[in-house]
């Protein structure tokens, strides 16, 4: 399958001066700065005919003209995957993501992904790039992520994450009892020697993440978390950092611990919580057609609440008998 695309426009006088890929993000707003750039160095977006590249001036009045094919993408396999849809329109797609599910095929991952259910889901998606995947939650993850079925919602849902309009709201579980809420601005890139792990590095990429108490427990803490940045493994990282690492983090957790005295359904429930746990609680976003707010919040899952139940049994029996 492919889509073909043209788009023809003549560049108004109050242009004369402007670089041609400046012209174009402002010309043609549905579509991201690097794929204009790339139809320019590829030739299929001329000017008055001609091929052009991206820092040559304009003068005002020529005429822009683009003539491409995208080519969907055939390389994944469409899957039936259940999707737990929370919202759905033309433009876009929020689910609920279950544990378990990774995101986008990869090594070892061939198929079974998100990427593979909305290609069944909704076929068409397979004209927008990453099938509108904008951003990613990691495999045992759950919560909310925003799917655009669009090339023009994808364009400006990326936007919206570059300049942090959207909201993203997370709830876990660390080991250690916190004082208080804080931020962690901490930049960070890939492990030196684990290139499975990232790590907080002094040359890394900005990332910054905003957290506070919802509950104390006898050795653990309940956080609501904001993110500012979104770079891989962010929230465990940065919580880890600090040392207050997510409970059944495989990665980030450290050594596996037990508070004096834990019951045995407490060390059931804690030996046997074998993934992170952090959840994508709360999604914010300006709709991309509209411009409408738009908000979705999920329940946590069950083996959160679980988690969390026991936790707070723990807490009160322990209070109880002191």
């Amino acid at each position: 399958m492919s889509e073909a695309i043209e788009l023809v426009c003549q560049v108004p006088a109050e242009m004369f001066g402007l670089r041609l890929d400046q012209a174009v993000s402002q010309l043609f707003p549905d579509y991201s700065r690097s794929r204009l750039q790339g139809w320019i160095k590829e030739g299929t977006l001329l000017v008055d005919g001609e091929v052009k590249r991206p820092r040559d001036k304009l003068n005002g009045g020529e005429t822009i003209r683009v003539s491409v094919v995208i080519e969907a993408n055939e390389r994944h396999a469409a899957e039936s995957i259940p999707l737990n849809i929370v919202f759905e329109d033309e433009h876009i797609l929020v689910i609920n993501k279950p544990s378990g599910l990774v995101v986008h095929p990869g090594a070892g991952n061939a198929d079974g992904t998100l990427l593979n259910a909305l290609l069944h889901h909704c076929p068409e998606i397979a004209h927008v790039p990453r099938a509108g995947i904008v951003h990613r939650l990691d495999r045992e993850t759950t919560g909310l992520m925003v799917i655009a079925k669009t090339i023009a919602a994808q364009t400006d849902l990326v936007t919206q994450l570059q300049d942090r309009s959207m909201g993203r709201e997370y709830e876990a579980v660390t080991h250690g009892v916190m004082t208080g809420g804080g931020c962690v601005d901490e930049p960070m890139a890939r492990h030196s020697r684990n290139r499975l792990k990232m790590a907080v590095v002094g040359v890394g990429k900005e990332a910054i993440t905003h957290y506070r108490v919802l509950e104390k427990f006898r050795a653990h803490t309940h956080i609501r978390l904001k993110l500012e940045t979104g770079r891989t493994h962010q929230i465990r990282v940065h919580m880890s950092h600090i040392n207050y690492p997510l409970v059944g983090d495989p990665l980030y957790g450290g050594r596996f611990r037990l508070p004096k005295g834990a019951s045995e359904e407490m060390q059931d429930v804690l030996k046997h919580f074998r993934r992170q746990a952090l959840h994508a609680k709360k999604l914010e976003l300006w709709h991309p057609e509209t411009g409408q707010q738009m908000s979705w919040e999920v329940d946590l899952p069950d083996d959160f609440q679980r988690l969390l139940a026991v936790l707070k049994d723990d807490a009160q029996t322990y209070d109880y008998e002191l």
